[in-house]
Parts: structure tokens; sequence; C-alpha cells
């Protein structure tokens, strides 16, 4: 419902709310008073701030415990927030002397990743039909091939796609030259070094033949599920001609977007956290009801806090590396249809990671950074402010904005239009509204649903259809009102518009 029938939140003018709380959080919603957030969501909000008095009890309860008093200082929830996985999207909080790993989630380091080319949307429209053929291979059908050696493996997982591209030739299809300097001042983060990548060994040595021999492996480069994408869109609207002029977003232009994380790694280090948690857990303390188990920066924690951010860094790094690939794959679906399809990265950004300086940590779940000049000094995008990348929902216009740093959003942005409906429900969404859809748009899929032989199997055209219309544009919030309370909140200003020519969907 909309946010300013809710009588927990109280509206401090046109685009700022706050969310009073009994246990003193300083909590500051950007949401202008035409974007609607979930009454679930928000009460899932005071829900996670009862992880104050967490805080409070488990340092008591700690045996030896004589540091500083470990507390959430802030709070700010993004235009796209709704109901999660215990916490919500698009919740940003900093904590001292406490790390929250719930408060980052299992798709750690989940991303966007943005790249330029050199094509123009007219030559790529007319021939659709060819490249959605050569996608579908690519993606779907075995041609994705990407061979790493052990070594490669363990460098992305211990020292990022910096690491990764260091560590021998990169001879995979799309691969250029300025990729590994773009991997280290293109990106938000180039790296999460951790000390060992033990967490996964398995797959550091699933390349198998003979010693150090590369492999073509199966799970990188993969998309994943959910709200994940690879989508091919053109700019359709500049609003800040200056940068989008810098950035090379001129109108009819062609880019590449990608969103996907760290897949089964992702879980695996969440999991290694709360189990180390679960674990060291006080006797006699009980369980917090929110279920958000925290971890002090104490010296007792270290052993499992140790594991758990090594494990994190380690999924942190992969997910880069799997942005990477899947842009190298649209690269050479276009380089194999248009000739040799020069692409250049703007950006890739986090939207599920925290940022620890000192005792203070930042962490975000489903929020993007979006610092503003202070926060880029030094690099290419000083003069603007950090490039923040706002999809849409299926088939709807994305954004490319610019930050401003912004003190009331601990300089972060919304990282998408954010769920109107729950997966649930927008699944059992009309048949007539996805027909209507799939006739105005195009989606690439594992199954090709124009293949007689597939339509004349109900029971997978079924399914397929229900995954679709979980992610269908009925499902999302309109972009518009979103990337407007960004704007008049000050939290980041519209660069260009970006609309879809083909989403390609796990």
């Amino acid at each position: 419902m909309p946010a300013r029938q809710d009588h927990r939140l109280a509206r401090t003018d046109e685009h700022w709310l706050t969310l009073p709380n009994p246990h003193g959080v300083p909590v500051e919603i950007c949401a202008g008073g035409d974007v609607p957030l979930e009454r679930a969501a928000v009460t899932e909000a005071l829900a996670l701030l009862e992880t104050a008095e967490t805080l409070e009890r488990l340092a008591e309860a700690t045996p030896g415990y004589d540091g500083p008093a470990p507390r959430i200082t802030r709070a700010a929830l993004t235009p796209d927030f709704h109901k999660g996985s215990g916490i919500p999207i698009g919740t940003v909080l900093e904590t001292e002397h406490a790390l929250l790993p719930q408060a980052v989630g299992n798709d750690v380091n989940c991303g966007m990743r943005l790249e330029v080319t050199a094509l123009r949307a007219d030559r790529v429209r007319a021939r659709l039909d060819a490249l959605e053929r050569r996608l579908r291979h690519l993606f779907f059908e075995g041609g994705r091939r990407i061979a790493l050696t052990p070594v490669q493996r363990e460098a992305l997982l211990r020292d990022g796609l910096p690491g990764l591209l260091l560590a021998g030739p990169a001879p995979w299809r799309g691969a250029r030259p300025d990729d590994a300097d773009d991997a280290l001042d293109r990106a938000h983060a180039s790296g999460f070094p951790a000390a060992t990548a033990d967490a996964f060994a398995d797959w550091v040595g699933s390349a198998g033949g003979a010693p150090g021999a590369a492999s073509h492996d199966s799970v990188i480069g993969g998309i994943g599920g959910g709200n994940h994408f690879a989508e091919l869109q053109y700019v359709a609207e500049v609003h800040d001609a200056a940068a989008a002029h810098a950035w090379g977003l001129t109108p009819g232009t062609v880019v590449t977007m990608v969103h996907s994380g760290s897949l089964s790694l992702g879980h695996q280090a969440n999991a290694t956290a709360l189990d180390g948690l679960r674990a060291g857990w006080p006797a006699g303390l009980p369980r917090p009801r929110n279920g958000v188990l925290p971890f002090l920066l104490d010296e007792r924690s270290e052993p499992a806090r140790r594991r758990y951010l090594d494990a994190f860094g380690n999924a942190a790094n992969f997910a880069a590396g799997n942005r990477y690939f899947l842009s190298l794959t649209m690269r050479a679906g276009l380089a194999a249809e248009f000739g040799d399809a020069a692409a250049r990265l703007l950006y890739d950004a986090p939207h599920n990671l925290f940022w620890r300086d000192g005792d203070r940590v930042v962490h975000r779940k489903g929020a993007t950074p979006a610092g503003g000049h202070a926060e880029t000094a030094g690099g290419p995008y000083a003069m603007w402010g950090e490039p923040v990348i706002v999809p849409g929902s299926m088939g709807a216009p994305s954004f490319v904005l610019r930050g401003h740093g912004s003190p009331r959003t601990l300089a972060s942005a919304c990282h998408g239009a954010g769920r109107r409906i729950p997966r649930g429900a927008s699944a059992r969404g009309g048949d007539a509204a996805l027909d209507a859809f799939l006739r105005e748009f195009r989606v690439v899929t594992p199954l090709d649903h124009r293949d007689p032989a597939t339509a004349r199997r109900s029971d997978v055209m079924a399914a397929w259809r229900r995954d679709l219309k979980q992610e269908a544009p009925w499902a999302y919030k309109d972009i518009g009102p979103v990337v407007a309370s960004l704007r008049g909140g000050g939290v980041a200003a519209p660069v260009a518009e970006l609309r879809p020519l083909l989403t390609v969907k796990g």
C-alpha cells in the first residue's frame, strides 16, 4: 500500500519518510508519494531493528567481551524497498563493532554490469531473429565453452577479476586488452582479497584432465534464476548531455546490461556464517526473535568470522567474474552476427555487499552504491559522481544515473524498480496479459516457445509461462516514480534512459 497511508511512517517532505521505532535507530526512506511501499516490508524492517537489542544482549552474554558497545547507528531504505528473506530488499544498514551477514544475504555481490558497444539500434533491431538464435545457443545450448585452469579459478576466487585477468592469457571469445584495466578503475570494487579459496576447493579442482590444463566450466557464466538477466538495450533518451557524452551514451547506441551474482557460492558463504554464529552463540542466551544473528568484532568470534570472510570474498570475486563472462557471451553473440562489435565497460556495481571501515560496517542488501565526487575522487568518474545502474522490469526502460553521495541514504540508491506483487501471486497472473507482452517483446530462454514441438508440450509450456509471469512487468513497480524519487531526494541524477531490444533469462 502507499507509504503515506501507513501510520507507522512519517513523511518529512515530498521525497522522504522516517520510520519511528522503539530502538532509537534513525531510519530514513527515500520514496516520493507515488512510490508504493509494502506494509509487509515495513513490518519486516521494524523486526530487523530488534537487532539493536540483540547486539546489547549478545555483548552482555559473551564471556570476556569488554569492547565498545555494538550498535546499529543508522538505516536507510531505498525506493525499491520490498519484502525479502528476513531482511527487506533495499535496506542499507550501518553498524559499529558488529557485522550482520544476513544484511547482505545469500547472493553475495549480486550486481549490475553495463557495457557500451559501437553498434546502433536500427542495425541490431533488423536482425533480432538471427541474434536470438545465436544467443540461445551461446547461453543455453553448450555454446559458452569458457575454459579455465585451476590456477585461474583460484586467482579469481582469491583476488577477483583483476587476479583472473593477470593469471595468464585471456583466450575467451570477446575478451579485449582493455578489460584488465577496466576491472581496476571502472568497477566499484576491483576485488575482495581472500587469504584462501579452500571453501571452494572442489570448484577450483574441477577442471580435470592433465594438471594445469583448462577445461570448459559448467558453472561460471550462468545467469541464474529469478530476476537475473542479460539484456540488449539502446540509449533512448539523454537527460544529462555532458555526462552521457563522456560515458559514450549517445542516442541510438546499443548497450548490454547484465544482472547476476555469485550463484551457489554465495549461498555457501552465507551458510558458513550462520553455522559459525549458531555454534558460537552464548549458552543461555535466547536466539533472536527475528532470526538475525550478528558477529561481534571481537577476538572470540575471529576464527568463525575469518572463515566467513574468506568464503564471502571468494563468492564476491566469483560474482564479478560471472558478470564478466556473461558480458563476454553477449559480445560473442553480437560479433558473430555483426562482425567485430567492440564493447567497453561503463561500470560494474554490486548491490548485495558490506563495506568495513575500521569498526564501522555499511551493509547493503538490494541497494547499489551511489557515491558522489568525494567517493569517486582520483578515478574516471570523479567529475560526475558514481554511475548508478537502475534496471526496470523485464521489457521496461532502465536508467543510468550519477550518484551524489547522499548522507541520508549512506551514499546508496535502489537497485531496480522493486517488486509490486510477490512471486507466488504474480505467477498466477492472467494468460492474456502474458500473451500480449510476448507479442511485443522478445525474451530468450532455454526453451524456444515458438518451436512447434515445444508448443505441443502443455506441461512444459505451463511451467515456462509460470516462471515468466513471476518476472513480468505487472509484478514490478513503475520505474518512472522510483527514478523521480532518487532525483528529487538528491540521491542521484538521471544521465540516460535505456530501452530493451531483447532479454536473456535463465
